[in-house]
């Protein structure tokens, strides 16, 4: 099945248009949304409010890779040089991300999904999991151990030249992060607002996102059974989905359409009658479930 198969040649043109102002707002709204977490602490600091800013926080910036995704399909704004700038600046780098290696990464990952030659097979091929060995992994994101290990794989990887490639961007934009909190709140509001998050409740989110993106799918063969649609509430949105980013099997289907339009592509599905054969699941906490073998 192709979207060729499902869509007139007008709803082909219609699902497959970008808009720069809708683009431009996402991207606004995460740091917006960042700002004003950060914001609530620097006003009120306590233990609560820091809880609130890891979460939201955290869950931005799964937000800005979701973004940088877009930018990676070229979709979130019509001209593509734009979308390599703002995907490689201002979503990519500040949470570690390389837009220009993850590109090239992502589009063999549609090319080749869940079969042995997609590089992101390794993601959810070892799902599910006993619940012992699940609640340690989830615990090991939340208490920082996961993020320590990506860093020392990630400085270890392609040698001292291409590691200083990757890294230059994100450092770049760190430094720049780590001065504007150090003139709010001091030196450690960096550490608090952004590292933190980082390193706890984004790599939390980043795991269960994986999980319902392909772990424990049916049929490897069937474009509406080797990836997952998650039922997301505004809770979820905030912390674990964003930006429509629970409509995967949509976009693996109709890769050309940007996110704010996965909805429609999800209804129109249904519409079809086809919600019977596609991959889906209730909510993330559904598949956390499944995930815990």
């Amino acid at each position: 099945m192709t979207a060729g198969d499902l869509l007139t040649l007008e709803e082909l043109g219609l699902f497959r248009r970008t808009s720069g102002w809708r683009g431009g707002l996402m991207v606004l709204h995460a740091w917006a949304t960042i700002v004003g977490a950060v914001a609530l602490h620097v006003a009120w600091p306590s233990l609560l409010t820091l809880a609130v800013a890891v979460v939201v926080v955290g869950g931005r910036q799964l937000g800005l890779m979701v973004l940088m995704h877009e930018t990676a399909h070229w979709l979130l704004f019509p001209d593509a040089r734009l979308n390599t700038w703002v995907g490689t600046w201002l979503c990519g780098a500040p949470v570690g991300a390389d837009l220009r290696a993850y590109r090239r990464r992502h589009h063999l990952h549609h090319r080749h999904t869940q079969q042995p030659e997609d590089p992101d097979l390794t993601l959810s091929a070892h799902l599910p999991l006993a619940r012992r060995r699940l609640l340690l992994a989830l615990l090991g994101d939340l208490c920082g151990w996961t993020a320590l290990w990506r860093v020392a794989a990630w400085s270890q990887a392609g040698g001292i030249v291409a590691t200083w490639r990757r890294a230059r961007a994100p450092l770049i934009a760190n430094v720049i992060l780590f001065a504007l909190c150090a003139l709010v709140g001091g030196w450690s509001l960096y550490l608090l607002v952004w590292a933190l998050p980082w390193a706890t409740w984004y790599q939390l989110a980043t795991r269960i996102r994986d999980m319902a993106e392909h772990g424990m799918v049916e049929d490897v063969s069937d474009p509406l059974r080797h990836t997952r649609t998650t039922r997301a509430g505004w809770l979820a949105r905030v912390a674990l989905a964003p930006y429509w980013v629970n409509y995967h099997l949509e976009h693996h289907l109709m890769v050309f359409v940007p996110c704010w339009k996965l909805r429609r592509v999800h209804a129109l599905l249904l519409a079809k009658n086809l919600g019977g054969r596609m991959e889906r699941a209730g909510s993330y906490v559904e598949v956390i479930g499944r995930a815990a073998g």
